[in-house]
């Protein structure tokens, strides 16, 4: 320290801000490679090490005190213009808030960065301070992860590293930072393709590789990509494909802060065309040149999305020690390894190029399968070479394709994963053209790919009961919809052709029918497909722009749509295509537009009239029915029916809604709880009515009384009425209590009853046994919690291993925090449960307290706890 020179912070101002500009320059006029941005940031970092260290050796802090890099700047690479973090770590006996010398000497200090130009975030604590802080937050752990000692006590530095790399407990940073990954990504709207990416903190962005290298970290294996590589965790070629693609999106956002001047990872549309051309990229009459540099961006981070997947799974099964877990043989070709699918052989798709497009069969069709294996992720990396011009003609892979589009369900999912995994545009070659492909205009805020995408689960949602809430209207149209997959087939095509000039609706026609041709569709299913390409943007157009008050317009609409069935499913098509261009897009007036030219066109084609209520009439008169036979007045089931809206009789047999009915028509505005127990009319075991004005733990209250009580719950199928009441139906078995049906009845309901007009804190969970079949075949609990299509509530799905208490302990955290529960949807596989709910409230709405429910959930569901 006694070497470096002794400056002004005049001086020192001038020669830090001459030498970041010289940097600069010096970048701005180099080649734009991997390798310049690489050497600016390790000079920026350094530039701003020995001004530090200079400051430092003038500051008159104590001998005994260092001075950290945290961090991103702890890495020793700085962007130019990226946070400069600094730890001031004191020795153990110190207080810096004490006044005296040593309070002076760190606001002295810390004084003189700003002065001369660094704009520092500063902490100062001693190393006690250090583990107590991080002990309770991710972040400050993450940031510590990465220190690096600039000057002063390096012996402190050394203790300093070691005990934080000892504190961190492996598993539990793990499962912090894939919470947080999730809840950025959903920020970020799950997709590498947003049009103005964040190329820091989007999907696909820099911080996914940080992620991978941080949890590799704190697990002791390594801090590099070759170090994970030699600990077998990616291949030396990921290892290279994971440090080319991290370079190009490290030049891109260096480049980036240049251009912008200023601390900006946004690819805005402001800034894209500027840094295009300090790539040197040139438009031409077919793209521009910030469409250049946007697919560039897009193919590194769809490149990182796919080795981040392989990277994240290997590590999780590395760290939790489930790397050596039994699976289970689906087929000859894959297995079900935790409900992850898994290929029976690395070379599996060298030697049976047909089980490339199985592989998503087999994930729709397999009971309990949430996703590809680390292993199948990586042999589908390597089997892109084989989806070549053979491959997509092969008459085995048209039907597998087809057999994946007619599939009862899972199209969603498989077909982003299938985008993912880069198989989609390598056997639909017209879709490979379209990846990455930006859309400018004021609707779309997703690349056409991802736009396709969303499209297509739109039209799904439709189909998918739980989802009737969302868009009630669509969802009764598509219940009475024969052979959905033409309008997934349409979904797929009806942007296909956008980019290539010219009308993309009628190029995407002609695309469309060589497709239809090719694996053979029936004639008629063919039409309608290539109708509803062509005329995609039709409806649309003539609801928001004609007027629909002239009978010409209706009738020369009619005459292009011909029947109910093309009207409908251009309908279904069309709300599909505006919800998927932007979550700001859709209003309600626009929906009326679109319903208003859809019923006056059904009424000209001479259909019958169909309401909001069309499709579940029916089940109302045989409910009706069932209520005349045992003896119930015409209309008192009325009062109830109207609180209800069409999730309730969506999700209701006739019977039950008879049942309800009975049970309630002289409670609708009650102020105490109802409860009603019959035999199940399904199987074994009692349905369970409860009806009771809505509050925060009632639900908690009624799993914590099963619980209590030794039944299992099968089912809970939970609704809120319009005036605020819970109207909540159980299935439930008794498997340790053996009494008659009748004195079963009337043992839940008095004592549930009781249960549920109690006051006071919610009873203890039970603690059940778990079965040889969980104990032996462990199944890793996973969360998902998402905004639901409106953004008003939330959709929260959690499989885990089945055991006594489970939806119980569930609903306590959700009560804990005072989250509404709207819906429930209770599916058990076996020894493995699939739930789902709705829900709201306000601690959803802010990430640290989104993070805490997760945490507690995941604490919840686990086998430990």
């Amino acid at each position: 320290m006694s070497d470096l020179p002794v400056l002004g912070v005049a001086e020192l101002r001038q020669h830090f801000k001459s030498g970041k500009q010289s940097l600069l320059e010096a970048f701005r006029a180099a080649e734009p490679t991997v390798a310049a941005a690489s050497r600016l940031m390790r000079q920026l970092a350094g530039h701003v090490d020995r001004t530090l260290a200079m400051l430092w050796s003038q500051s008159g802090l104590p001998p005994g005190a260092a001075l950290l890099a945290v961090g991103g700047y702890g890495r020793g690479e700085l962007f130019p213009y990226s946070d400069i973090d600094v730890l001031l770590l004191l020795p153990e006996g110190l207080d810096a808030y004490q006044p005296g010398p040593l309070k002076s000497a760190i606001e002295g200090f810390i004084t003189a960065c700003w002065d001369v130009g660094l704009e520092i975030g500063s902490s100062v604590r001693t190393l006690e301070e250090c583990l107590n802080e991080a002990a309770g937050d991710i972040t400050i752990q993450t940031s510590l992860l990465e220190a690096r000692c600039l000057a002063g006590e390096r012996g402190l530095f050394k203790r300093f590293e070691q005990q934080i790399l000892q504190a961190l407990d492996p598993r539990a940073f793990l499962r912090a930072k894939q919470l947080e990954a999730r809840q950025r990504h959903t920020k970020y709207d799950d997709t590498p393709y947003a049009l103005e990416p964040n190329c820091k903190e989007s999907p696909g962005g820099l911080r996914d590789l940080q992620v991978l290298i941080w949890v590799a970290r704190a697990a002791g294996l390594g801090k590099t990509w070759p170090q994970l590589a030699a600990k077998g965790l990616i291949t030396p070629f990921e290892s290279r494909q994971l440090q080319r693609n991290e370079g190009v999106l490290k030049l891109i956002r260096a480049r980036l802060h240049v251009v912008a001047g200023r601390r900006e990872d946004r690819l805005v549309f402001d800034l894209q065309t500027a840094v295009a051309q300090s790539f040197g990229y040139e438009g031409s009459k077919g793209q521009r040149a910030s469409e250049v540099l946007m697919r560039r961006y897009y193919w590194a981070a769809k490149a990182v999305t796919q080795l981040h997947q392989i990277l994240m799974l290997n590590l999780e099964e590395r760290i939790n020690g489930s790397q050596d877990a039994a699976m289970h043989p689906i087929n000859e070709r894959f297995l079900d390894r935790g409900g992850m699918l898994e290929v029976a052989s690395d070379n599996l798709y060298q030697r049976e190029p047909h089980a490339v497009l199985e592989t998503f069969l087999v994930y729709q069709q397999a009971p309990g399968i949430k996703g590809l294996s680390a292993r199948t992720l990586r042999a589908l990396y390597n089997a892109r070479g084989l989806m070549d011009g053979k491959f997509r003609s092969d008459p085995v892979n048209r039907a597998t394709f087809l057999r994946i589009l007619q599939e009862g369900k899972g199209q969603t999912h498989a077909f982003r994963l299938m985008n993912q995994t880069s198989v989609l545009g390598r056997y639909l070659w017209v879709f490979r053209a379209i990846v990455g492909q930006m859309q400018h205009d004021l609707f779309h805020v997703y690349t056409v790919d991802q736009h396709i995408l969303m499209v297509l689960r739109n039209v799904r949602r439709f189909f998918i009961p739980e989802h009737a809430h969302e868009y009630p209207f669509c969802s009764q149209l598509a219940a009475q919809f024969e052979r959905p997959y033409v309008l997934y087939i349409a979904a797929l095509f009806h942007d296909v052709a956008k980019g290539r000039g010219g009308d993309h609706s009628e190029l995407g026609g002609e695309e469309v029918r060589r497709f239809c041709r090719a694996h053979k569709l029936p004639k008629a299913d063919a039409e309608l497909v290539e109708f509803l390409v062509k005329q995609h943007l039709t409806l649309s157009r003539v609801a928001q722009k004609e007027d629909l008050s002239d009978p010409e317009v209706v009738e020369s609409f009619a005459k292009l749509v011909g029947d109910e069935r093309h009207l409908t499913a251009l309908y279904l098509l069309t709300v599909a295509d505006i919800r998927g261009t932007s979550p700001k897009v859709w209003n309600a007036w626009k929906g009326k537009l679109l319903e208003d030219c859809y019923r006056l066109t059904l009424r000209r084609l001479g259909g019958a009239q169909i309401n909001r209520e069309a499709e579940i009439e029916a089940r109302k008169q045989e409910a009706r029915q069932d209520l005349a036979l045992h003896s119930q007045l015409p209309g008192t089931e009325e009062p109830l029916w109207k609180t209800l809206d069409l999730s309730y009789f969506a999700r209701q047999e006739a019977g039950e809604l008879a049942w309800h009915a009975r049970a309630l028509w002289r409670y609708v505005q009650t102020a105490e709880p109802v409860v009603r127990a019959r035999p199940s009319p399904v199987g074994e075991g009692l349905q369970v009515l409860v009806y009771s004005p809505d509050r925060a733990d009632l639900f908690a209250r009624i799993c914590g009384y099963f619980d209590g009580a030794g039944f299992n719950i099968l089912d809970a199928k939970v609704h809120t009425t319009r005036t605020g009441y819970a109207l909540d139906t159980f299935q439930v078995i008794a498997p340790d209590l053996d009494m008659h049906h009748r004195d079963l009845v009337s043992l839940v309901e008095t004592r549930l009853l009781a249960a549920l007009m109690a006051e006071g804190p919610l009873p203890e969970p039970r603690r059940g046994r778990l079965s040889r079949r969980v104990k032996s075949f462990p199944y890793t609990p996973r969360i998902s919690l998402r905004p639901d299509e409106r953004a008003q509530r939330w959709l929260l799905s959690i499989s885990t291993s089945d055991r006594a208490g489970l939806l119980y302990a569930i609903a306590r955290v959700l009560a804990r925090h005072h989250i509404n529960l709207q819906l429930a949807k209770i599916s058990t596989l076996g020894e493995r449960v699939e739930d789902t709910f709705l829900i709201d409230g306000p601690a959803l709405q802010q990430n640290k307290l989104q993070l805490q429910v997760e945490g507690e959930l995941l604490d919840a569901i686990s086998l430990s706890s």
